[in-house]
């Protein structure tokens, strides 16, 4: 029973990680875009237009990147289910036990 409360521990442990690196990626995302965002702001020339994909490129790049790492972080829980995880596992357990004596 202990190592079984043991390897719950370490998936929430590494389910709590991958969840705050999402978080911190996205904190990061948010403060250097809006700083990037400001410096172009400000080095405008008069009557400069502000969208241009130069100013946004780091924003559009960066933010694939984002969208990417949140999908690998949340979509996996939203797609396949607990459930699903389970009897996948039990699946290859047979399949590798049956492989076994063959």
């Amino acid at each position: 029973m202990e190592n079984l409360d043991e390897i719950r521990y370490q998936k929430a442990l590494k389910r709590v990680k991958e969840v705050r690196g999402f978080y911190t990626h996205l904190v990061v995302f948010i403060v250097i875009n809006s700083m990037i965002l400001i410096v172009n702001y400000q080095g405008l020339e008069p009557k400069e237009s502000f969208f241009q994909f130069g100013v946004f490129s780091t924003f559009l790049c960066w933010g694939v990147g984002l969208l990417a790492h949140g999908l690998g972080v949340f979509a996996p829980s939203i797609v396949l289910t607990k459930d699903w995880e389970e009897r996948k596992i039990k699946e290859l357990m047979e399949k590798e036990k049956s492989n076994k004596w063959e």
